[in-house]
């Protein structure tokens, strides 16, 4: 049996086109047994083209409107954008912090106010309306909490305030940046944990005592290892790439051949891994390259430390790419952290008789801040954290350490400052203490106090996760016996401040076992 026919006309079409159909749509209006393509090719070229017409206006209509839907969203997009910057202008225009001295805030600005609140230093206002004497200088301020606020705290004088928090650092350096700097936050592929780790030698990590190491780790809270990937004579833990290129001797002495595998073993117990680097206490390079080391000027011969180690110069931006090149091969294989020691200048009582190739005429501050934030811009692709050790008594000190560790300058760089804090590094009466090696836990305590007020000093400070002691310094006047009690009074110290990570330092990697169970 045939199907029965459909006769459509121009008419018909515009007729169904007017009511808001389109063929296609008419299609569907169809009964089931009704053949679409028989419909079709029964319309007439005209019908078609009448079709096929009203189908191209309809689509353009249909990509105008998107067009429109696009531009109306790009518009909102653009103008929030606009309103966030001028809400963020606002906000750096009109922020202030309550000055050293305190601010008295008063319910209105006239002679007969009334007293609301007393503000303590480095309190943050937003500052909504200047007051302004007949010279036109700012006398007043009207204040909030912040730019969103309703609610008028009231009224301070205008020499109250200062407009930044490092505005409040006793001895900033003129060439050191202590601006707000992004930082990572935490990387979705390498979350930020608390870590509790302990530091393992080339020779260790390649020897017997990685196993001990293991079981360490296994039977405490311990959850991390801080490894020698450059060591302090130079030596390498793989063969490295950027040595090649750099430093090629360093490539003779590694210690771990298979690191693809080492790592899995440290991956596959869940030990978070911090390369260490040593910076610029670089024997080898600075071997190879005397015209980039630091050398005495009257005979040009080398400069050793006490230990007989040479260092090159902190200015030598050929080494920056050698250290920072050594760390992203490390990020490549798994390291969760770079951590870069020897981040400094040797420490020297004349410095006057050193030629240290400061060809940029640069702070030696300024010369550590700018290698760590060109190492933190070359490592964050690679999704791994920077650290800087740093020796404790940078905390206290107001000025560099005369190494080139001020403080501020450092902390406003890094993701983690380690700071040294073992008690045999302070000397006789520091921080009240007669021996600072024997009160253990007051020692870490006062230091950390320190660290936290300098730290307030700046917008963007890096965490703090310091270095603690686990071995005994007899070489100390008054030193005591370290072990358990003394590593446990070091962590409790660290506790009571709110710090739940560490890192102890034996040169030999023995550790006092019990002292990282948790009771």
């Amino acid at each position: 049996m045939k199907k029965k026919g459909l006769k459509i006309t121009i008419a018909g079409i515009l007729i169904v086109v007017m009511a808001g159909f389109t063929f296609n749509q008419l299609r569907t209006t169809l009964k089931d047994d009704t053949n679409p393509e028989a419909i079709e090719s029964s319309l007439s070229n005209e019908e078609q083209e009448a079709i096929a017409e009203q189908e191209r206006i309809e689509a353009e209509k249909e990509r105008e409107e998107q067009l429109r839907l696009e531009a109306e969203e790009k518009a909102k997009a653009e103008a929030e954008a606009a309103a966030l910057e001028k809400k963020l202008a606002d906000i750096e225009k009109n922020s202030y912090y309550i000055g050293k001295s305190g601010a008295k805030v008063w319910d209105a600005p006239t002679i007969d106010a009334v007293e609301v609140v007393v503000l303590d230093e480095k309190t943050p206002v937003y500052v909504s309306e200047y007051l302004k004497n007949e010279a036109g200088e700012i006398i007043k301020m009207q204040i909030k909490t912040d730019i969103d606020s309703e609610v008028v705290m009231g009224y301070i004088e205008a020499d109250s305030v200062l407009k930044s928090l490092s505005d409040f650092i006793v001895r900033p350096i003129e060439d050191v940046d202590y601006s707000a700097i992004q930082k990572n936050e935490s990387f979705e592929s390498n979350p930020k944990i608390d870590v509790k780790g302990v530091y393992v030698t080339g020779h260790s990590a390649r020897g017997e005592r990685l196993q001990e190491l293991y079981d360490l780790i296994d039977e405490t809270e311990l959850n991390a290892m801080v490894i020698d990937v450059k060591d302090d004579n130079g030596y390498l833990l793989f063969h490295s790439e950027s040595a090649e290129k750099f430093n090629p001797e360093a490539n003779n002495h590694v210690y771990i051949d298979d690191m693809e595998t080492f790592i899995k073993d440290m991956k596959d117990r869940g030990i978070y891994l911090i390369a260490r680097i040593v910076t610029f206490k670089s024997p080898i390079y600075a071997k190879t390259n005397i015209d980039r080391a630091i050398v005495y000027k009257d005979s040009g011969s080398l400069y050793s430390d006490a230990d007989g180690l040479i260092w090159a110069s902190p200015h030598d931006r050929i080494l920056w790419e050698y250290n920072v090149g050594i760390a992203i091969e490390a990020a490549k294989y798994g390291f969760n952290e770079i951590q870069f020691d020897y981040v400094r200048y040797p420490a020297i009582g004349n410095k006057s008789r050193m030629n240290y190739r400061n060809e940029q005429e640069e702070s030696h501050t300024a010369t550590i801040q700018s290698f760590l934030k060109y190492a933190y811009a070359e490592l964050t692709p690679y999704e791994v954290y920077v650290a800087a050790d740093v020796f404790g008594w940078a905390a206290s000190a107001l000025d560099d350490v005369g190494i080139g560790q001020q403080w501020e300058g450092i902390s406003n760089v890094v993701d983690y400052m380690c700071p040294m804090m073992y008690p045999s590094h302070y000397g006789p009466n520091n921080f009240g203490l007669s021996v600072p090696d024997a009160f253990p836990y007051e020692t870490i305590d006062r230091s950390l106090k320190d660290a936290f007020k300098r730290d307030s000093n700046l917008e963007t400070p890096g965490m703090i996760r310091p270095w603690i002691q686990d071995f005994t310094a007899p070489w100390v006047a008054g030193y005591i016996r370290y072990g358990v009690p003394e590593v446990k009074a070091q962590i409790d110290a660290l506790k009571a401040n709110g710090i739940n990570e560490y890192l102890v330092w034996n040169a030999g990697n023995r550790y006092s076992k019990n002292a990282f169970i948790e009771e």
